[in-house]
């Protein structure tokens, strides 16, 4: 593991290794290291990317080529869990959506967030997010496809990278662009009066706001299906939804939007 010479706001180091289990297990032993608040480890492939969903026994694993995209974490300490800031991942996915718009501008207006943990480009997903808490640390795991140029099959309709959305040439060197360019976003949101009006902002840019989606709620084993129109986002970050033949939305903290 070696130190990058990058510009991180949140005044900690940022770390690189070549090949990892998952930046989210670092993140783990940096906190046990006594690691700061803002901390941030990269790498270039992930053999073990893990995905929302996996607790439940779900084949969630973030499949990424190597060496041309960005997972990462982030390492967020505060005092305790009451501090955790509400909507944690909302926000960073609100963060990271105005990024690759900063990154590429020619994307602006088709960079989405979509409820609860990825961002959408066009109708295709580019990133992943997953916060995993330990008491008043938070490991935040970002995946974000950057240059690669092909999907496996059954990936190719549902997942696109920067590169292929813009048709432009994006180097490989630039994905440390990009990344300054989510720190100083995430510290923004979540340090600074910035992020104050995160709410109202992530309802402008929310995935399928408006529409009508086929929800399950809690587990997708669940087989508890709503459909209604997508109204917005709680103060928490809970999905509103207003069901079917109903007047008035119904709040969702968990659970798996399909959109149809």
């Amino acid at each position: 593991m070696k130190s990058l010479d990058l510009y991180n706001p949140f005044n900690a180091p940022v770390y690189y290794i070549d090949t990892v289990s998952s930046t989210m297990d670092v993140s783990r032993r940096l906190a046990e290291e006594d690691q700061p608040h803002g901390t941030v480890i990269i790498a270039d492939f992930q053999e073990s990317g893990r995905g929302r969903g996996q607790d439940q026994g779900q084949n969630r694993t973030w499949e990424m080529q190597s060496g041309v995209n960005l997972p990462f974490t982030v390492l967020l300490r505060f005092s305790g869990i009451k501090e955790i800031p509400p909507a944690l991942t909302l926000r960073t996915g609100l963060a990271v959506s105005y990024s690759i718009e900063d990154f590429t501008p020619s994307l602006r207006g088709n960079v989405k967030v979509k409820w609860p943990n990825d961002i959408m480009i066009d109708s295709k997903k580019a990133v992943g997010i997953l916060c995993e808490a330990d008491g008043g640390n938070v490991h935040v795991g970002i995946g974000i496809n950057v240059a690669q140029m092909d999907f496996p099959a059954h990936l190719q309709e549902k997942a696109t990278s920067i590169a292929l959305a813009s048709g432009e040439n994006i180097s490989i060197m630039s994905r440390f662009v990009l990344l300054e360019k989510i720190l100083l976003r995430i510290y923004d949101e979540l340090e600074t009066d910035a992020g104050e009006n995160w709410k109202s902002r992530l309802d402008e840019r929310l995935y399928k706001k408006d529409e009508n989606v086929l929800f399950i709620d809690g587990a997708v084993s669940s087989g508890k299906e709503v459909k209604g129109r997508l109204c917005g986002i709680g103060d928490n970050g809970e999905l509103l939804v207003i069901p079917k033949d109903k007047k008035e939305p119904q709040s969702f903290i968990t659970g798996e939007l399909v959109v149809y």
